[in-house]
């Protein structure tokens, strides 16, 4: 069985488990990593926790900066749920054929809940640049189109990089 868990992600001076959008769950979360500009990388694995974070839209509208998370599913795919204080929310996933597999398994379709890849990285590239951050539109939709190999998490990772958010 692999990794069930969120990752959440946001630019803040604050430890992000200190906000009120992420309070319900402070306890649960974990330092990951700091990045530049204030960004953070925070863990909550919902094995035996949470599973429910809260809205994105309210940790971006406190946090004054968009903010994302990233939910792992059996670190097979992950949901990536984003938004912006100004430009909203929108929700995409990386691993996108695991993820219809998943979904598959109880009669749904990805394209239900997903932006297709190229409206993802089209929300991608705005959503970096209200963060502040410069963003190319292909080496996104790379992102939104490579498969697991083998686990999910280094997708959000590079993800991540791609959105102009670098580790130190």
């Amino acid at each position: 069985m692999g990794y069930w868990g969120y990752y959440v992600v946001a630019r803040s001076a604050a430890p992000l488990d200190t906000l009120a959008a992420l309070r319900p769950v402070g306890a649960a979360l974990t330092l990951l990593e700091h990045r530049p500009d204030d960004w953070q990388v925070w863990e909550c694995p919902t094995e035996g926790g949470p599973t429910d974070l809260g809205s994105m839209n309210t940790l971006a509208e406190e946090a004054g900066s968009p903010a994302l998370f990233g939910y792992v599913m059996d670190s097979a795919c992950v949901v990536i749920e984003a938004a912006g204080p100004h430009s909203g929310g929108w929700t995409a996933c990386l691993a996108r054929d695991a993820m219809a597999e998943r979904l598959a398994a109880d009669g749904l379709a990805v394209e239900d809940y997903f932006l297709e890849p190229p409206d993802a990285a089209d929300r991608a590239v705005a959503w970096a640049a209200e963060a502040g951050r410069e963003a190319a539109y292909r080496p996104l939709l790379d992102t939104f189109t490579t498969p697991a190999d083998p686990f999910a998490e280094p997708l959000f990772f590079r993800f991540l990089d791609r959105l102009g958010i670098l580790p130190m």
